[in-house]
């Protein structure tokens, strides 16, 4: 390596920002006829990259809150979404500005409950509802990927483990009826 390209790589290095904080929505519907789980994908609107919604943070708000909005804001989604983060992922932004930087998104579960006719970014992403392994085989990020097919495994287990359990419910012998003594 030559001095100057050592030196080059001396100063990148004393520059280089943290990575900025985002938190997204990893959006999620279980067919009611077929117990199938979708998850939500849109389209970024620079690029058209296939992304989950997210965002910068927000005053006042703590992160899954803050997932939960850009949920709405983006792709016009309502619904329950968890506390406790999924993971996170991080990705390379171009801003404003033309200045690249690297972004860590933690991201949050959202059961999606209903779905908005009008919402702010209407009309300026493409939005699909796909499988786990369609959504990990669309998105670039390899962290993100893994996100998809993790969760796949825990709503597996979670779908599986609720079903055990209203079978077991259904299976149960009702109680006698008691009898009054006379």
């Amino acid at each position: 390596m030559t001095l100057f390209a050592r030196l080059a790589s001396d100063v990148q290095l004393m520059f280089r920002r943290p990575p900025r904080q985002q938190y997204g929505a990893l959006c999620y519907r279980v067919k009611k006829k077929s117990g199938e789980v979708e998850v939500l994908l849109m389209t970024s609107r620079d690029t058209g990259r296939w992304v989950i919604p997210k965002g910068w943070p927000m005053t006042r708000k703590c992160a899954h809150e803050v997932a939960m909005q850009e949920a709405f804001e983006e792709a016009g989604v309502r619904g329950v979404v968890e506390t406790e983060t999924l993971g996170a992922y991080t990705y390379s932004k171009v801003l404003r500005d033309g200045v690249q930087v690297i972004c860590k998104v933690q991201v949050y579960a959202l059961e999606v409950t209903d779905m908005a006719k009008n919402f702010k970014e209407k009309g300026e992403r493409r939005i699909e509802w796909v499988s786990f392994d369609e959504a990990a085989g669309r998105v670039r990020e390899p962290e993100l990927r893994h996100l998809f097919l993790a969760f796949k495994k825990k709503m597996t287990d979670r779908l599986s483990a609720k079903a055990a359990k209203q079978v077991s419910t259904d299976n149960q012998i009702p109680a006698a009826k008691q009898i009054p003594a006379e």
